[in-house]
């Protein structure tokens, strides 16, 4: 009992609970919540995802803490073993889950890396703590701001008359799908065509305001069946 008065006595004092720095989870949560709040979800709208990176954020926080200082009298003997289990940890994630769109990867991968950044953050200044933070919060802002802000959006559309497909005719094919999908397309690549069931898989670039939620790919499709007559 006097160990835990001490303990709350050294939060008030520093910050700390123990080898757990306060300050340093708040800095996480609330630098996780900025990139997920403010960066993600203003785009995407994804409810599930927003749960995912959130919680994602903080359990990763305290699985690095209590491996390092939880464990901390095995340090020397359990630091390879700690990075190969986080490795192991994450690549069961990536195969038992579906695959997921490669900017929800890269929010995945900074947040993890940014959780561990923190958690081990009791070793270090807060200064020092704070500048990963910022960095990649800022390059991340301007890669959204500036790279994927754009009017033009791509859909993959499993199109029923290739007869429009040959390249004379494709002015005919952009004007058919402008009518049947309601959008400004811009252009459309030729990929996959199944002449037995009379349907082609097409790439269709279409413009839309970037704060509107851009039409989700309903068909999944592997790259080699993409890609088989596309080159």
């Amino acid at each position: 009992m006097d160990n835990f008065f001490n303990m709350c006595q050294q939060l008030l004092t520093t910050g700390s609970f123990g080898h757990l720095s306060v300050t340093n989870f708040l800095i996480n949560t609330l630098v996780v919540w900025i990139m997920v709040h403010f960066m993600y979800y203003r785009k995407s709208r994804r409810r599930d995802f927003y749960f995912t990176f959130t919680l994602l954020g903080v359990a990763i926080y305290f699985l690095v803490y209590s491996m390092i200082f939880v464990l901390e009298d095995l340090k020397g003997k359990t630091g390879i073993g700690i990075g190969i289990g986080l490795f192991g940890i994450f690549s069961i994630m990536r195969y038992r889950t579906d695959a997921m769109p490669v900017r929800e990867m890269t929010y995945l991968f900074s947040i993890i890396c940014l959780s561990v950044i923190n958690a081990l953050g009791s070793a270090i200044s807060l200064a020092e703590s704070l500048l990963p933070n910022a960095f990649v919060l800022l390059a991340m802002f301007l890669c959204e701001q500036f790279l994927l802000n754009t009017d033009e959006q791509s859909k993959l559309v499993q199109y029923d008359r290739i007869k429009l497909i040959t390249p004379e005719r494709r002015e005919e094919l952009i004007a058919d799908l402008r009518e049947r999908l309601g959008v400004e397309v811009t252009s459309v690549t030729v990929g996959s065509v199944d002449f037995l069931k009379d349907t082609a898989i097409l790439r269709v670039y279409y413009r839309e305001k970037a704060d509107k939620d851009p039409i989700n790919d309903t068909i999944k499709i592997k790259r080699d069946e993409w890609q088989e007559t596309s080159n």
